[in-house]
């Protein structure tokens, strides 16, 4: 394989037609969790041994749930950080079939230091916070383990993050203000982080060690199953022939599959290897490929009924059944994906695009009755998730689903004399894809652990709000202004679940505080402010300068990859204008809302949509400019046009906005103006009529 190439020459290397190694290598670049090691001797044997004792770990400690909430964090994490030095190396450039001594070391001390706590569980339980050196250093040494973890799998930015936080629980004293505490030592923050559930062992770790690694194995076995590639070709049968075709399978492939993957990056480069060829030969340029890739993958992770580790999070931060949070994203992902469909679908009418031919695109009816049994897994999710059943139960149903599943199509493989698809290597397979996937994430909560627990231990939360407040001078909209910035910066270099972790733990309170003042409030009404947040940070993804979903859209439809994340921006304006939506307008969240008024809300705001989407794409019903087809100069006709664009987008906004009177005034102008493109359009086309 050749040297690693900088990320920016990505786009420039590789070409349409990239083969799997071509698309792996490309994911190693971009996103770190898939920059691991492969052993090839006997050292893979030590991985695979130690990941599927883990997964084993994990459902034993979930079936039967005796052991205690600590041992099984502690447990979690020394498996986590065992592996993480096994599998990653301490740089992107250093081979990946090596593994150094030291790698080795800094394995079994990471292991060795949680090991430590449960092997002492019941002595600290009993010594009631009084440590002694011993208990102090292998604290102190462990949280250094996970900062270097951190380095290598998630990023510096969340690192020099979570320092900033501890040195300001040492410095505290010192700063004027609000910032203003009395300071801490070194004894009590490293007892704080690492021995209480109030640090590294915190809520986001308790997440992860349960529900999110069973989701997450749950997933693995999705992919097993094949149902990637199921759903591109339900997507390309349903939208294949569609003006457009290729990228509206785009759109609907990359909404199904953020299912199965919760990484943008994987999720872009998995579909994207099939779908963007297909749009540049369709005649899309190549930025706008890249782009529609990206911004549909991005959105996968928005995408109800799994949605990503950082979606069960906000269930457990905020009270609420998992179930309700995937309700809550339902009608915000249908916009979503709306607004990038009709941007498509308008591009292909503009550049007069069609779909593929009938012998490229496969039959809806006859696909899905060879091979729907694939849906069955996430059916059976989603009725147990609907029926009120736990996260936790839901994916250990999904799980045996997906096993029965497997073991069904081998045996019709057997009958039928073929090999099975389906073996038990293939469940080894899944237990190590699931263990590898979940380390970049356990390692993500437990540093979202230490910015929280400094957050507690300072009282940083509150005063960050009222900070917060203060600087907005008590406007909601500037308050959500700077959440919004503030989660788009930090999205840019940390995954997901520690953006959301970090944002909603600082500014959720101050969006609240702003909304209801010192109030009591429920869970339902901190909802909005922690999807605020949750959705500006997955965007982030595809927002310059870093983009890296974007990025990879470049790289594979061979363009330039800041003109594409450019692109996916205007694509995924959905996801800057729906947040905001649902502050204003809970309802749209399904929260105290009936029947009508979810309807009402719904078809007003997809109206909007569609409105925002003309106008940021410049045609309607025909190409936007009231004097075309006039002998009016060309600058003229240019700035007529941008007229037209940014009426339709001002009524767009109207409608979008929840208020009745503003979807009224939205209405009537978004009509007046489709109408005149309709005149407009037939007045043109009998003109070129009467000229032929």
């Amino acid at each position: 394989m050749k040297k690693q190439d900088p990320i920016e020459n990505l786009a420039e290397r590789i070409n349409p037609t990239t083969n799997e190694d071509e698309m792996k290598h490309l994911m190693q670049a971009l996103d770190k969790e898939q920059s691991y090691r492969e052993h090839k001797c006997w050292r893979q044997y030590i991985t695979v041994i130690v990941s599927v004792v883990f997964c084993v770990f994990q459902l034993y400690a979930t079936l039967l749930g005796r052991l205690p909430a600590q041992i099984v964090r502690a447990s979690h994490l020394a498996f986590v950080q065992f592996l993480a030095f096994l599998l990653f190396p301490a740089t992107k450039k250093m081979p990946k079939n090596t593994l150094p001594i030291y790698d080795v070391v800094l394995a079994f001390i990471g292991a060795g230091c949680w090991s430590y706590y449960i092997i002492n569980f019941e002595q600290l339980v009993r010594r009631a916070g009084a440590y002694t050196f011993l208990d102090i250093f292998i604290g102190l040494i462990g949280i250094l383990i996970l900062f270097e973890s951190c380095r290598r799998i998630v990023g510096l930015p969340i690192m020099i993050i979570a320092g900033c936080f501890i040195a300001y629980a040492f410095i505290g004293k010192y700063l004027p203000g609000f910032l203003n505490h009395r300071g801490y030592k070194l004894t009590r923050i490293v007892s704080h982080l690492f021995y209480t559930t109030e640090g590294i062992m915190g809520t986001p770790i308790g997440a992860c060690s349960t529900f999110i690694f069973l989701f997450i194995l749950f997933g693995a076995s999705l992919e097993k199953t094949g149902i990637g590639q199921f759903f591109i070709d339900v997507c390309n049968a349903i939208a294949g022939r569609a003006s457009g075709g290729p990228a509206k399978v785009a759109v609907l492939s990359s909404a199904l599959l953020g299912t199965v993957s919760g990484s943008s990056v994987s999720n872009t480069v998995g579909s994207g290897s099939f779908t963007i060829p297909m749009m540049k030969k369709l005649g899309y340029k190549g930025e706008f490929a890249g782009a529609v890739e990206a911004a549909a993958s991005t959105g996968g992770q928005l995408m109800p009924p799994i949605m990503g580790a950082a979606a069960f999070l906000m269930a457990d931060s905020v009270g609420l059944p998992y179930v309700t949070i995937v309700k809550a994203a339902v009608i915000p992902a249908l916009l979503y994906f709306t607004g990038i469909f009709l941007t498509v679908h308008l591009e292909a009418h503009k550049l007069g695009l069609r779909g593929l031919p009938k012998d490229q695109v496969p039959r809806f009816f006859p696909l899905f009755a060879r091979q729907g049994y694939m849906i069955l897994p996430l059916a059976v999710i989603i009725y147990f998730l609907c029926t009120g059943k736990t996260a936790t139960y839901s994916a250990l149903m999904g799980i045996i689903s997906c096993i029965i599943i497997g073991m069904g199509t081998s045996f019709f493989d057997i009958a039928k004399g073929h090999k099975p698809r389906f073996k038990f290597n293939d469940i080894i397979e899944v237990f190590c894809a699931a263990a590898r996937s979940i380390i970049s994430v356990a390692i993500a909560c437990g540093m979202a652990g230490i910015i929280i627990g400094i957050v507690t231990l300072t009282g940083l939360g509150l005063k960050m709000g009222a900070g917060l407040v203060a600087l907005a001078h008590g406007k909601l909209f500037i308050t959500l202004l700077l959440t919004m910035i503030s989660s788009i910066i930090l999205g840019m270099g940390a995954p997901t679940t520690a953006n959301y972790l970090i944002t909603s733990t600082i500014t959720a309170s101050a969006i609240v505080k702003c909304i209801y003042g010192n109030s009591p409030i429920t869970a339902e009404q901190l909802l909005p402010a922690h999807m605020f947040a949750f959705y500006f940070g997955i965007i982030a993804d595809v927002t310059p300068p870093v983009a890296l979903a974007a990025i990879a859209g470049a790289a594979i439809a061979k363009a330039k990859p800041m003109k594409t994340a450019i692109n996916a921006t205007k694509l995924a304006i959905g996801a800057f204008i729906v947040p905001y939506m649902f502050i204003y307008n809970p309802q749209i969240l399904m929260l105290g809302a009936n029947a009508a008024s979810i309807a009402y809300i719904t078809i007003t705001a997809l109206i909007g949509m569609f409105g925002i989407s003309a106008g940021l794409e410049g045609y309607s019903f025909g190409k936007t400019g009231f004097l075309n087809g006039t002998q009016a100069s060309l600058e003229v006709k240019k700035a007529f046009s941008v007229l037209e664009r940014l009426l339709l987008i001002c009524a767009g906004l109207l409608c979008i906005i929840p208020e009745k009177r503003t979807d009224s005034l939205g209405l009537v102008l978004m009509a007046a103006l489709i109408g005149f493109r309709i005149v407009a359009r037939k007045l043109e086309n009998s003109k070129m009529e009467n000229a032929a």
